[in-house]
């Protein structure tokens, strides 16, 4: 188990919302750190966004439940009655996120066994604010991680399961177990690198303005999860297609060198972006896959049904190579206009 920043900041949002509630002596301080636990997000964005769009639901369901109170009270039948209305504005209002603690608002709400006016019911409402805002403190006061390296960290990590996958995927290296094991972790990390890029993208269009963002590296990393995602896809295809189209050993050693050319290159990009090679050559790897896939289409000594099989499975290859040599090129205007910018700052220095 891992101790991550969001595990720190919730309760450091708890503790304070706590402290806040107990120092203005409101009660039950408890519901302040409900709401803390609940608005705590990854980014500064995501957080204000909570934010914003909590209290809206949440001042919505106190107007009504409020109201209802005033009607007709706050027996079971009516505070039942009224979540469900909460809960199919909310839903309308495409409100999602933020419902949990918009329930929980009506319930502090109606709770009580008698109804205290609109004061009361506003210091219930007042608690659950200062849950909202210590989580929104805590976010601007800590530092959010560094999405930047966790993205790069967490690529090069999902690679090297890919590698072992895509390498062993026809020679039967591997384990049953094992192999299936890897491979619904990888489907897992690819999870994990899309909602990483889908924050940085958020990021960069939503607060660029105070914050600096690269957007060619976005770019790069965009198509770096690219490449994973066609690599999942090979592994997918020659699941569905390699062993059925009952290959003879000499095409088995074919397709393994594709796999094998494929990762190397994949290998020697993602080195090349890290800065540790400074030159490489992708032309020759799509040239290759072409002339593979071109060699499948016209080998008539393989059964029609069998060649179809392999004929897809030499386009997902293609494919693969495709997106790494586009890769490759991106890497290459990115590290350009980075030497250049460089050699600027140079000068006017």
């Amino acid at each position: 188990m891992t101790l991550g920043p969001r595990v720190i900041k919730t309760g450091l949002a708890v503790a304070l919302a706590l402290y806040i509630t107990n120092w203005i002596e409101l009660e039950p301080a408890v519901f302040a750190a409900i709401a803390a636990t609940f608005t705590i997000q990854p980014s500064i964005y995501r957080s204000w966004k909570q934010v914003l769009e909590q209290f809206q639901a949440n001042t919505l369901g106190a107007i009504i439940a409020i109201a209802s109170i005033f009607l007709f009270g706050n027996n079971p039948i009516v505070i039942g009655l009224v979540t469900i209305i909460v809960i199919i504005i909310s839903l309308k209002l495409k409100m999602e996120s933020s419902l949990s603690l918009t329930l929980i608002t009506v319930l502090i709400m109606m709770s009580s066994q008698e109804f205290n006016g609109v004061v009361a019911a506003a210091n219930k409402f007042l608690i659950v604010l200062v849950g909202m805002g210590s989580a929104f403190l805590v976010n601007l006061i800590i530092s959010p991680p560094n999405f930047n390296k966790n993205f790069t960290e967490k690529m090069d990590s999902t690679f090297r399961n890919m590698s072992l996958l895509i390498r062993t995927a026809i020679s039967n290296e591997l384990t049953e177990k094992t192999f299936q094991g890897q491979w619904s972790q990888l489907r897992k990390d690819i999870t994990k690198l899309e909602e990483l890029y889908k924050i940085l993208d958020e990021e960069r269009m939503k607060i660029s303005k105070i914050k600096h963002f690269d957007i060619r590296e976005l770019v790069l990393f965009k198509q770096m999860l690219a490449c994973l995602n066609q690599g999942l896809r090979l592994l997918d295809i020659v699941e569905d297609h390699f062993f059925q189209s009952r290959p003879e050993q000499q095409e088995t050693n074919e397709f393994d060198d594709q796999f094998e050319e494929l990762i190397q290159y994949h290998e020697m990009i993602l080195l090349k972006y890290s800065g540790k090679i400074r030159e490489l050559d992708s032309e020759g790897l799509l040239e290759n896959s072409g002339l593979f896939l071109e060699s499948i289409l016209e080998d008539t000594s393989i059964e029609r049904n069998d060649r179809l099989r392999l004929i897809i499975i030499g386009s997902a290859i293609y494919d693969y190579a495709f997106q790494l040599h586009r890769l490759n090129e991106l890497i290459d205007q990115y590290q350009n206009r980075k030497t250049d910018t460089e050699k600027a700052v140079k000068k006017l220095l």
